[in-house]
């Protein structure tokens, strides 16, 4: 297997105080919509629904340092790293404020605690599956316990990771079978080849750290917020475990509504959107029209 491809189908390399980033900028107008990818994820996942946004208004989607085709840095990082990595690179790049950040899972968390730094800089959020910091509020004390005491040294045992990385990649592979090869094969070999999988899987271990920098941050701000609950079957995680635990893929859907709907009630200007055809890890190249319609919407707020 192919470990990466040296240079990524879509982008431009930006120099920032940190390292080298990846973005790719389509269309004009604005308010401009960055894309904030989930843990562990290229910028090039959410290629799809971008280039239907770029139809209508400037689009971006990038690489955190250490991911994907951006340098390689030591991960986790904090959020505060983060967040500042993504405001340096959007003023290096020249895309003008305010934005729109549209979120992926744990790219929510970044794009909130964004929010809240650099308020003047963010006119609205669509969080698709996003990471929150309350859910450990919504599950058993076990699990909730397991969250909090989750740590950098959880790393797959050397001996796993290969036969993880080859399992993981076949399940994208068939996900992404219709699309491009030019953009699908170079994303497929930079993500799972043995430094790419392993960063992946380092990104999201520092969650109970990264729930107090949001924490602390304060409140969310007030502007449009739409919260985006994938709802249906998630084929591509069912692929990943056994049967047994197919029943606790539901119970996590059911569980993140819950907490989504009670942070919409408490907010000036939010509002939560089902999407009962489609799981948390393929929305948005599965459903994309769905999550244009809700940037749209909130927009139109």
């Amino acid at each position: 297997m192919v470990e990466e491809h040296t240079e990524a189908p879509r982008g431009t390399r930006y120099e920032i105080s940190s390292g080298s980033m990846l973005l790719h900028r389509s269309g004009t107008g604005g308010p401009p919509v960055v894309f904030l990818a989930g843990g562990g994820m290229s910028g090039l996942y959410y290629w799809k629904v971008h280039d239907l946004v770029a139809e209508f208004t400037t689009s971006v989607i990038y690489d955190r340092l250490g991911l994907g085709w951006s340098d390689t840095v030591d991960l986790p990082r904090s959020g505060t790293q983060v967040t500042d990595d993504l405001h340096e690179l959007l003023h290096v790049a020249g895309v003008p404020g305010p934005r729109v950040l549209v979120a992926h899972s744990l790219g929510g968390l970044y794009a909130r605690l964004y929010a809240k730094r650099f308020p003047g800089e963010v006119t609205a959020l669509v969080l698709l599956d996003p990471t929150h910091e309350n859910i450990v509020d919504y599950l058993s004390t076990e699990k909730a316990q397991r969250l909090q005491d989750s740590n950098t040294d959880d790393l797959v045992p050397p001996g796993q990771l290969d036969t993880m990385r080859t399992t993981y990649r076949a399940a994208l592979s068939r996900a992404l079978a219709d699309w491009p090869a030019a953009i699908r094969e170079p994303l497929l070999d930079k993500g799972f080849g043995r430094a790419g999988f392993r960063q992946s899987l380092r990104e999201p271990m520092n969650l109970p750290r990264l729930f107090s920098e949001v924490r602390d941050a304060g409140p969310d701000p007030d502007i449009p917020l739409t919260f985006v609950s994938a709802m249906g079957a998630d084929t591509i995680a069912q692929e990943l475990v056994p049967p047994e635990a197919h029943a606790a893929l539901d119970e996590s859907n059911q569980t993140k509504y819950r907490l989504y709907t009670d942070l919409a009630a408490a907010l000036p200007d939010a509002e939560v959107r089902r999407l009962d055809d489609v799981g948390h890890s393929g929305m948005a190249w599965l459903r994309p029209d769905a999550v244009v319609q809700a940037i749209r919407d909130t927009l139109s707020r």
